[in-house]
């Protein structure tokens, strides 16, 4: 059976959990069409989601279109999960951008298609909410075109926009009209068609619908329908939309490969991947091998052993059966699964830089003090849905964010499952340590006429963005392949925490010499290369950077002298600034921990009319007294050398 993969993305409130529930009604699947203001969707299965009407983790749901089968992936809409929603689109063969009528273009929407864009994830657009007071048509359109930089076809009309008697009128693509704008928008991908409107050479509806198949599953043009999904008028269009626009998958023959990009756990506590393959076919009892990037994109190797698979059938009901390619099922078995993984090749792994880091954290505390190492294993299991909440547990409990309101996310799940009450210190900046020269260290084990152990390792800076690069120059022959490993994985774990406690990264390491003498255990390599990386980079020193952010802001012509007083107040550097037709355009650098008190400062300086979006650019060196981060508790001399 063919197969699709789509997402639901939108900024939020913009109606795409209404929107699913609808396709699921119109498709069948279900009776009764669910309110996320009742909470009884059929997506929204967390308590914190029903209570504030908004989606937090990725769901999926199915359901067919004739003989292709849809697998719909409802992500968050809050800027604070845009981690959740990019692990999504690494898994979509297309996507559903909702824009409301009423608001238009708001400031997640552009991040969405921005990514879409950069994804190359062919997208349609559903402009939803016609029907409320306030929607537009016409000049809705224009913002369409203008704020998200793509080429787009409007194929329905609305009549009585605004109203409860707004109807979605779909257009023939034997009008002239609808020949012109399709020619100006494929002008760029279909030299045919542009020359056989250019000439007015006459060409069949259906050409022309083809035309603009081909190049919406390139994504090189966004088919634009409008709707409600309240009332469900235009969504059989847009479920036609879905068929005719967007690429599917045949099985294929080849060996399995994949992604995991959401876990959650069963009713006895066991682990579930949601796993969707590429190529090949999945079926248990299996073995295969998980790949993992690091954060320094460092790639590991894991075996695994797939006990059950099942395959999602109508809505969110599942069979145990054989997922093909282009499918998504729930796997059991990969116990050391984590989101992002790659299945059956690293060529599966997500761009890097796709899923960037969080640059703010936070200390978390039991309200029971006795419950602290309950609530670090609690931790360590939301953590497994979501690895950049990336807990850490040393003199204090921490935990990483996007922004503040997946504390509340937190906090609640901590209630909810596991009983737990909690609180949060303040949030700060999340930095890192780059080292500023060559340091080198070595160390023998043993007598020093015969040393037991001998390894010789050297620190030096790298380029920005380059991570944690580790080579080896020593003689390969002295080790075993086991000490290796041992030497590599504990570096690169010592690294996690330099002399003022924040990662170590962009620098070159190297194995420059070493062997042993029989009888030594991986341990004791572990115990040497822990204190031989904390001697050389002590040598080398390190410099403290913080994040920032690259921003662009779009605001009134008549709001722009107090935004930009604003910025100055935030210490952002601005790069570029442009007026256009009494829109102000601002772009340039924030610091990362300025950005929040920033927008909240945003709407009351622009009466709400102005759009921030903000992506993480790299690291500053901070001058003066570098911060340190706390709540680190180090050894000096680790122990296991004997």
């Amino acid at each position: 059976m063919k197969q699709l993969n789509i997402g639901i993305v939108a900024h939020v409130d913009a109606g795409k959990t209404s929107l699913t529930e609808r396709l699921l009604h119109t498709t069948g699947v279900i009776d009764h069409v669910g309110s996320v203001d009742d909470g009884d969707t059929q997506t929204d299965s967390l308590a914190l989601e029903r209570r504030r009407g908004i989606t937090i983790q990725s769901a999926v749901v199915s359901f067919r279109i004739a003989d292709l089968k849809v697998n719909l992936i409802d992500t968050p809409g809050h800027s604070d999960f845009i981690a959740e929603v990019a692990r999504a689109m690494h898994a979509l063969d297309g996507a559903v951008l909702v824009v409301s009528a009423v608001e238009g273009v708001q400031a997640q929407t552009r991040v969405l298609m921005r990514t879409l864009k950069r994804l190359g994830i062919p997208t349609l657009v559903f402009v939803n909410k016609i029907d409320r007071r306030g929607a537009r048509y016409g000049d809705l359109l224009d913002e369409l075109r203008g704020k998200l930089g793509v080429e787009l076809v409007a194929l329905s009309t609305v009549d009585g926009a605004g109203t409860r008697e707004a109807r979605a009128l779909p257009r023939s693509f034997a009008e002239p009209e609808l020949f012109a704008e399709l020619a100006d928008a494929l002008s760029g991908s279909d030299e045919t068609l542009l020359s056989a409107y250019v000439e007015s050479r006459p060409t069949r509806p259906g050409a022309r619908r083809a035309a603009l198949a081909r190049s919406s599953r390139r994504a090189l043009v966004h088919p634009v329908f409008f709707g409600s999904a309240v009332t469900g008028e235009g969504v059989d269009a847009l479920i036609d939309g879905i068929r005719r626009y967007l690429p599917y998958r045949q099985p294929n023959g080849t060996r399995a490969r994949g992604s995991v990009f959401k876990i959650e756990r069963g009713p006895v506590g066991e682990k579930i991947s949601y796993v969707r393959l590429r190529e090949g076919a999945l079926r248990a009892p299996a073995r295969l091998s998980l790949y993992r990037a690091d954060t320094d994109g460092h790639v590991s190797v894991h075996e695994a052993k797939v006990t059950a698979v099942h395959v999602f059938t109508d809505g969110a009901a599942t069979r145990p059966g054989e997922v093909e390619a282009g499918g998504i099922a729930k796997v059991w078995g990969l116990r050391d699964a984590l989101i992002g993984d790659a299945i059956g090749s690293p060529e599966e792994l997500p761009p890097r830089g796709l899923f960037a880091p969080p640059t703010l954290e936070t200390v978390v505390a039991p309200a029971v003090p006795h419950e602290r190492a309950k609530l670090f294993a609690a931790l360590r299991d939301l953590a497994e849905r979501d690895p950049f909440i990336n807990v850490r547990g040393d003199t204090d409990i921490t935990v990483s964010l996007y922004g503040e309101v997946q504390k509340e996310v937190i906090a609640s799940m901590l209630a909810e499952r596991f009983g737990l009450e909690v609180a949060f210190a303040e949030t700060r900046t999340v930095h890192v340590e780059r080292p500023v020269r060559t340091g080198a260290a070595h160390r023998d084990l043993g007598a020093s006429e015969t040393p037991s152990i001998h390894l010789a390792l050297r620190i030096e800076p790298g380029p920005p963005g380059s991570g944690v690069d580790y080579q080896i120059t020593a003689q390969r022959g002295n080790f075993l392949l086991g000490y290796l490993t041992a030497v590599e994985e504990t570096v690169r774990q010592t690294l996690r925490e330099g002399h003022f406690g924040w990662r170590v990264t962009d620098c070159v390491v190297t194995l420059t010499d070493g062997g042993y003498v029989t009888g030594k255990t991986a341990g004791q390599f572990r115990a040497m290369a822990e204190l031989l990386t904390r001697e050389a980079l002590r040598r080398a020193g390190t410099h403290v950077c913080a994040p920032v952010h690259r921003f662009e802001l779009e605001t009134p012509e008549a709001s722009a002298p107090g935004i930009l007083i604003a910025l100055t107040d935030a210490g952002a550097e601005l790069r570029a600034q442009e007026t256009r037709e009494g829109v102000c355009h601002l772009a340039g650098t924030i610091a990362a921990g300025a950005v929040h008190g920033f927008e909240r400062r945003l709407p009351g300086l622009s009466q709400g009319e102005a759009v921030f979006t903000s992506t993480l650019d790299g690291y500053r060196r901070v001058w003066g007294e570098p911060p340190r981060r706390e709540g680190v508790l180090r050894s000096d001399e680790p122990a296991g050398l004997g």
